[in-house]
Order: structure tokens, then C-alpha cells, then sequence
């Protein structure tokens, strides 16, 4: 056992051919084993959890069938993460083993997280970052520690460790699931292995069924590209990695370019400023006029094609000493300030041998076309496992 994704794991449990407290113990022997070189949990809760795995192993005996039973989970440390939406995944038979680490306050950007023993490393090159903010979460699914942690994206705190470790980092439509953001920048997520994960998170916080709703195939969607989004200049190999997993989407059928030079995506204003100023509190006329254009570009565009694709990130993952004069969130935060919902999926490897993410996004409320795109790339796209997960 179990190094079986979350869907797998609770239909195991479920049936009584695994226990929950089977499937917990091998999570907590996999971290004891991993977590040293990895660096991704801040605290540790053993017997808290196998107590926790005893309860939903009672529960099944009684007849009972929760979703996600006996499913070992990672806790983002954050508390605006872990109030909302930790106790409904506890109801649906989840187990808590620990808390994942996130930046702290010794450096200004966020694409990294910090235990007392260190940096968290990227599962994939330990010298690189797993991005952030949900670091740790990030760094635990990759390297098999978990297949489900908890996180939240702000300016593309899922979709960057996503991408950055060849996972599935889904932000939902703002305030579907929001965290606790005044500015309303934020929303709550996890970050999985596999799509049908993503669907069945969904499907547990939304209170709908996003699984069924996105294996509903039809015809192809409707896509646009943009390498850009007008203003951003993302790294040349990235924009190929990511443009090739679009290009097999195409042939395999599940998209086909819209109207307009083969579904050419829109020209945003940078939305750097706009999200500056909301998450300060501020709305003044520059940012309403970054909101007003972006608004409407999108809102044109959703009327024409279903989902727009894009490079998940402008760059690989940086080293430990910070990504110097790159933007990270170029092309993820113009969708925390729209409001929209956004979805990192693994695209391939780099050269550099990291991850590369497909971001694909959609008109408000269309998580399930996103998960769509999610499931038909995984279909076409060889897995991929980083060198801290054996």
C-alpha cells in the first residue's frame, strides 16, 4: 500500500479492503522516510491522526460512507486555510497528519516555504523551490508523501507549486471557496496528483458533482491560446512545453481553436497595480481602469470560446536565493484580481528537468470545464514522478 491517489484510497477504505488506520500509518512512515530531505511539514500529528483513522474505521463498520474515508491529508499552515474548509474534509473521512510549511517573514516573496530545519525543497531538484505559497502541500503530494494537501492561491499560490511540481492546482471562482481575504483576492484549493482528485475535492466543498459534470465529454471545447496575456514575457521553453501539451489536447480532441487566428487569447493591462491596490484596501481610478479593461476582454472572450490556455508560469522554479527580477505570478494573478476560475495541470518537463504547467481558465462558475481539460491532458501527458518519490 498506498501510495494510490485519493479517489483510490477511499474507495479501498470504503469497501473494508484497506482501514483507514492502514492507510494513515503508511502516509506517516512515508513522511518519517521523505520529510527529512523534503522539508515540507512544520508540525506532525501521529497519534492525532491514527486516533483520528480509528474513528472513521468505526464509522465505516456502522454502515457508514464518506467520501474521501480514510484519506491521509496535508494541512497548509496558514490558519485562514485550514479554518474553512479542514472540518468539511474531516467529515468526509479525511485525516490530518500534519501542518505543510509556507513562506515566512524573512523575505518578501512568497515562492518558497521555511521549517525550522530549512527551505522546502522542490521534489524534483532539491536546489529549486516548490513555489508558494502553499509550499509544503505542494512538495508532500509530489513526492507521495500524501495525494491530497490543502492550500490557497491569492496571486497563484496553488497553480505555481503546481506547476512548478507536476500537480493539479485548481483556484476556484473567487469566492466560491474564499479564504479569509479582505480584499477578496483569495480562494481555497488543494493540491492533488490526478484531476479525478481535483473533482472529488471539488465535489466535497462545493456540495456538487463536479466528477460526473466533468467526465461529461460532449465535443471538443472551444479554446484560445495566449503565451502573454498581452503583457507578461514568459521563458522561451516554458511558452514550448506548455504550447505542445495545448497542441495535444487539439489532437486528441478535446479542444479546437476558436474564431480569430486560431483562437488567439485577449490583451490584458498588467494587473499588477489593480491587485496591489485591493489587497491595500484601495480602489482608486487606475485600478478600475485596469479592472473595467481586463473585465470586459475576458468577458468577450468567454463569449466566444470556453476556456482560455495559457502557460501556468513565465519561468522554471528559481533556487533557494529568491527569483531575482522575474515575475512569477504573471500570468496567474490577473484571474485572482477578474475573479475567474484557473487551473494548473501538468504539462511536461523543462529542460532543466522540472515541471511545466498548462494553466487553462474559464468563464466564472465553469470549474467543470476546467477539470475537463485537466482529465483530457493527464490522458495524453506520461506521468510523471520526481526523484523524491520512490
Amino acid at each position: 500500500m498506498i501510495e494510490s491517489d485519493a479517489t483510490a484510497t477511499a474507495d479501498l477504505v470504503k469497501r473494508g479492503e484497506v482501514s483507514a488506520e492502514e492507510a494513515v500509518r503508511a502516509a506517516l512512515g512515508r513522511l518519517a522516510e521523505r520529510d527529512p530531505g523534503l522539508r515540507a511539514f512544520t508540525e506532525v500529528r501521529p497519534e492525532r491522526a491514527v486516533a483520528a483513522a480509528r474513528r472513521v474505521d468505526a464509522a465505516v463498520r456502522r454502515g457508514g460512507r464518506p467520501r474521501l474515508a480514510g484519506v491521509p491529508i496535508g494541512v497548509k499552515a496558514w490558519p485562514r486555510s485550514q479554518s474553512a474548509q479542514t472540518p468539511r474534509l474531516e467529515r468526509e473521512g479525511c485525516v490530518v497528519v500534519g501542518l505543510t510549511s509556507v513562506p515566512d517573514a524573512s523575505t518578501p516573496w512568497q515562492t518558497w516555504g521555511r521549517t525550522e530545519r530549512g527551505p522546502t525543497v522542490n521534489p524534483w531538484r532539491p536546489d529549486r523551490t516548490p513555489g508558494g505559497s502553499s509550499a509544503g502541500s505542494a512538495a508532500a503530494v509530489a513526492a507521495g508523501v500524501v495525494p491530497l494537501a490543502t492550500g490557497s492561491d491569492g496571486a497563484g499560490s496553488l497553480r505555481i507549486p503546481a506547476a512548478w511540481c507536476g500537480l493539479v492546482g485548481l483556484k476556484p471562482t473567487n469566492r466560491r471557496l474564499p479564504a479569509r481575504d479582505r480584499a477578496g483576492l483569495a480562494a481555497l484549493g488543494a493540491l492533488t496528483r490526478t484531476a479525478r482528485d481535483t473533482a472529488l475535492y471539488l465535489s466535497v466543498m462545493l456540495g456538487e458533482d463536479l466528477a460526473e459534470a466533468a467526465g461529461d465529454a460532449g465535443g471538443p471545447l472551444r479554446a484560445a491560446w495566449s503565451s502573454s496575456l498581452g503583457y507578461a514575457e514568459p521563458d522561451a521553453g516554458v511558452e514550448a512545453v506548455a504550447r505542445a501539451a495545448a497542441g495535444r489536447l487539439r489532437e486528441a480532441g478535446a479542444i479546437a481553436w476558436g474564431a480569430g487566428r486560431a483562437g488567439t487569447g485577449p490583451r490584458l493591462l498588467d494587473p499588477g497595480p489593480a491587485w496591489h491596490a485591493l489587497r491595500a484596501g484601495r480602489d482608486g481610478a487606475g485600478c478600475r481602469r485596469i479592472r473595467a479593461h481586463n473585465g470586459e476582454a475576458l468577458d468577450a472572450l468567454f463569449g466566444e470560446v470556453d476556456v482560455l490556455l495559457t502557460p501556468a508560469t513565465p519561468t522554471p522554479p528559481h533556487g533557494h536565493q529568491g527569483p531575482g527580477e522575474a515575475m512569477t505570478v504573471d500570468l496567474t494573478w490577473a484571474f485572482n484580481v477578474s475573479g475567474h476560475p484557473a487551473v494548473s495541470v501538468p504539462a511536461g518537463l523543462g529542460a532543466d528537468g522540472t515541471p511545466v504547467g498548462l494553466q487553462a481558465v474559464a468563464a466564472h462558475g465553469r470549474e467543470a470545464v476546467l477539470l475537463r481539460v485537466a482529465a483530457a491532458l493527464e490522458a495524453v501527458t506520461e506521468p510523471l514522478s520526481p526523484a523524491l518519490a520512490p
